[in-house]
């Protein structure tokens, strides 16, 4: 007896947030930054993509909304997440860094599944 997968919604959005993860990774890539770690997990928080911009460490929110009926993409990146990727970056820095290097935060919005539908917010927000 065969036995079938079947896709739920959870296995959907799974399978977008890699694909739009990986966009998102080959975009930066072309304009010069160079990933270090993907979906660094921490408790209370993850960072899509952590990359490197010359000297600078990256810490990047990639975001899909297929349903601007909720905001968009830019609009799911509330002081509650912006908190937890900033709990993240902490932990990251924590257990990666040798020293005290220059930081960002930067957010990829999709809309879509497509590069050509990709916003790049450099600098979107800051840890106080």
């Amino acid at each position: 007896m065969a036995v079938t997968k079947t896709m739920n919604d959870n296995d959907t959005t799974s399978s977008a947030g890699k694909l739009a993860e990986e966009l998102a990774a080959r975009f930066l890539e072309k304009r010069g930054l160079s990933v270090v770690t993907r979906n660094f997990r921490c408790r209370g928080g993850e960072i899509d993509l952590v990359c490197r911009d010359g000297k600078v460490l990256v810490f990047v929110e990639v975001r899909l909304r297929r349903n601007a009926g909720y905001g968009g993409a830019g609009a799911s990146i509330t002081a509650s997440k912006q908190r937890r990727i900033i709990l993240a970056a902490q932990h990251y820095l924590a257990a990666h860094a040798t020293a005290d290097p220059d930081c960002r935060f930067d957010c990829i919005l999709l809309d879509a599944s497509t590069e050509k539908n990709i916003e790049w917010i450099s600098d979107a927000f800051a840890a106080n």
